[in-house]
């Protein structure tokens, strides 16, 4: 008679455990403001300001062009030359607002990633989204080339997935800004 009382209690607690499990792994759905608000966080953390938004110069350092806030390098700007001497040293030289880098791998320019549907990711699946910024495939396209330096794309590999649909969903979110950056310039073709 012990044995099936046993066997019942055991079979109750593992019941319960069980579904404690699933409710402590099961979030709650957010919002779409709660996953915009939670992109725009992780824009700023992550630096996607840094090297995507045109800066000018201000009192203490550059400052970003609200206007321009994450359209990548200005298809109006001159070409950036970099400093042979400083290239030949093995240095990486920043355009004065950071949205273009000269290096070994030659000049890459910092994405629109402004919901402009020409010129920008409005016309781009959050699939492509993510294969850009987590594997550093250009668009997002499996065939397409890898994204060049400075983007740090090997930092965002491991990004949870709902930390992409944030960033996604905060990017798609903003003022579109018509801005078609150039392409990247081959080593000594600068």
């Amino acid at each position: 008679m012990k044995h099936p009382v046993i066997a019942m209690a055991l079979i109750f607690v593992a019941v319960l455990v069980a579904c404690k499990s699933k409710e402590e792994t099961t979030k709650p759905t957010a919002t779409k403001e709660e996953l915009i608000k939670r992109g725009e966080y992780l824009v700023q953390i992550s630096g996607c300001n840094d090297c995507h938004s045109p800066k000018k110069p201000g009192p203490n350092g550059p400052e970003l062009v609200p206007e321009l806030m994450l359209s990548g390098y200005s298809q109006d700007m001159p070409i950036p030359q970099g400093d042979k001497n400083v290239l030949a040293a093995g240095f990486s030289v920043f355009a004065p607002d950071l949205t273009a880098a000269t290096g070994p791998w030659g000049t890459s320019f910092s994405a629109n990633i402004t919901p402009d549907t020409a010129t920008g990711i409005g016309g781009w699946t959050e699939e492509q989204f993510k294969k850009s910024l987590t594997k550093g495939k250009f668009k997002g396209q499996d065939g397409g080339r890898q994204l060049l330096p400075p983007m740090p794309w090997f930092n965002y590999a491991k990004m949870a997935d709902e930390d992409v649909k944030a960033i996604f969903s905060y990017l798609k979110s903003i003022k579109p800004v018509n801005n078609a950056v150039r392409f990247p310039i081959k080593p000594g073709q600068q």
